[in-house]
């Protein structure tokens, strides 16, 4: 009850004139820098963070976390439209909204994404209000060994359910998870693949291989094949969902933030992972399952609300611990700092007027989030109607102009270009992208955690299962890997007794 009191509270602060002007701004300038390859919602928070002194900062956190939103709607309709994904959340939702796009339904694409991010943010905002308490005290709990136990979860689902086979889904991982190993060992200091140079120290950023793999691997992939296809502009089709969209996206709707919110609250890599979770859910209770990876909506929806709902969970750990799960609240813990103010406890006591007013701003955001994008979502979709030639050469010059800005070094563009040629190699051989990309993104933190769950039990393997959770993740991804000849066994004997049946039956006659 004295939650919702100070949240009727913070609705009088979030509703006030100028506060409603600064998340207009947030959603504004968060949706039209998500569109931007390599720019994604913490550089947008970091650059707008000087220009900030000024304002009250309860006005400043509400445009930070409109920026926050609006960037991860952003990233994914250049993820759906263009295969080029402004920021690493938004990898998932190429791989179905893409194949939308090309059949002439980004508009549904982009609508389901909108509506899933404003489903699951509003969900992940409720259990904000709810459960922070709770979650907050369940990731204090979490050690290394959980950690990693549910990097390699997020590993074993995604190389299972994607690609042709599984060997192929691993040998994806596997490049993944090589470029991820390029820099300066955390625990060590040792260079690794960096061919001695300075540059590639700092490892190769993941932004400038989700940009390279889809962007430029796809820009390449359809170069070498506008020689046999017409090249002709690609249809927009009908701007609304139909009743089948509908039935086929509310549960995914619905999912997407039980599996997002969770997620965001722990520190186990931000909406990357619950995003990847949310699209193998979905395609395993689909029924459907034949049209995942050409264009099934399931895989735009639910993915799309998970990575919504994770940024509100993440906020719990910001607020009620001090601990920033993701380089946007880091960010963000960086602005309270600037501020004179110390996330943790005590801050719901000591700034009730901002918490308050934060969380409260954030409904406000999903409602301009969803009038903003929804109705523009057949404006975005003609981005479709350029000619390919135009439209891919667009893509490189951006994907390009994106890759610079990341670090401002001229090698970053080679970078990207060796990138992109392994993308088309992968395009042209069968290997899914996806699991390289998750390699990159989750392969270093798996190392670092891996590490200290073994220092902690003295090189002992039994450290890494010590744990209840750690424990049933693991039986999780025994299931998912023995899953397949459990069905096929199950299969078996299902044959055997129908072909006795069949057997006595004619013997009978």
């Amino acid at each position: 009850m004295d939650s919702l009191n100070s949240l009727i509270d913070g609705f009088g602060t979030a509703l006030t004139p100028m506060n409603l002007l600064w998340a207009a701004v947030g959603v504004l300038l968060g949706t039209a820098i998500g569109v931007l390859p390599g720019i994604g919602p913490a550089m947008a928070v970091a650059l707008l963070l000087p220009m900030t002194y000024g304002l009250d900062p309860t006005g400043a956190f509400i445009m930070f976390a409109g920026i926050y939103y609006g960037a991860m709607f952003g990233g994914s309709t250049t993820s759906i439209l263009l295969n080029t994904p402004g920021e690493s959340a938004a990898v998932v939702a190429a791989i179905e909204g893409n194949p939308m796009a090309k059949a002439g339904r980004g508009a549904q694409a982009l609508a389901a994404a909108a509506i899933g991010h404003f489903a699951g943010g509003m969900i992940g905002t409720i259990l904000l209000v709810v459960l922070a308490p709770t979650v907050a005290s369940l990731a204090i709990g979490i050690g290394a060994p959980d950690y990693f136990a549910i990097m390699v979860l997020a590993f074993i689902a995604v190389t299972s359910v994607l690609g042709a086979s599984r060997i192929r889904g691993i040998a994806s991982l596997l490049i993944g998870l090589t470029i991820g190993l390029v820099g300066l060992d955390q625990m060590t200091g040792q260079q690794r693949l960096t061919f001695g140079s300075l540059h590639l120290a700092d490892g190769v950023d993941v932004v400038i291989v989700a940009v390279g793999l889809f962007a430029i691997g796809e820009a390449l992939w359809v170069a070498a094949h506008l020689r046999r296809s017409s090249g002709e502009p690609i249809p927009v089709g009908r701007p609304w969902l139909g009743r089948a969209d509908l039935r086929r996206t509310w549960k995914p709707w619905l999912r997407g933030p039980v599996i997002g919110f969770p997620f965001g609250a722990i520190p186990a890599g931000g909406a990357e992972i619950p995003t990847f979770l949310s699209y193998v859910a979905e395609k395993r209770l689909s029924r459907h399952r034949d049209q995942f990876g050409k264009g099934a909506i399931e895989g735009v929806a639910g993915p799309e609300a998970a990575a919504s709902a994770s940024a509100a969970g993440t906020l719990v750990s910001m607020l009620t611990l001090g601990l920033p799960t993701t380089a946007v609240a880091a960010v963000m813990l960086a602005a309270f700092q600037q501020y004179g103010i110390q996330p943790g406890p005590l801050l719901f006591e000591r700034e009730p007027e901002l918490v308050w007013g934060l969380i409260a701003s954030l409904f406000v955001g999903m409602v301009l989030l969803l009038a903003l994008n929804l109705p523009l979502a057949p404006v975005w979709a003609k981005l479709l109607r350029i000619p390919r030639p135009y439209l891919y050469a667009g893509i490189l010059f951006f994907a390009a102009v994106g890759a610079y800005a990341v670090g401002g070094e001229s090698l970053d563009l080679v970078i990207l270009l060796v990138i992109g040629l392994i993308g088309f190699g992968m395009r042209r051989y069968g290997l899914p992208v996806l699991p390289a990309v998750i390699g990159v993104i989750l392969g270093p933190a798996a190392e670092q955690q891996l590490r200290r769950a073994l220092q902690i039990s003295d090189g002992s393997v039994s450290g890494l299962v010590d744990t209840p959770f750690s424990v049933t993740v693991y039986a999780i991804v025994a299931l998912i890997v023995a899953w397949p000849l459990i069905a096929r066994l199950v299969g078996r004997r299902r044959g055997d007794r129908n072909g006795t049946e069949e057997t006595r039956t004619v013997g009978g006659g």
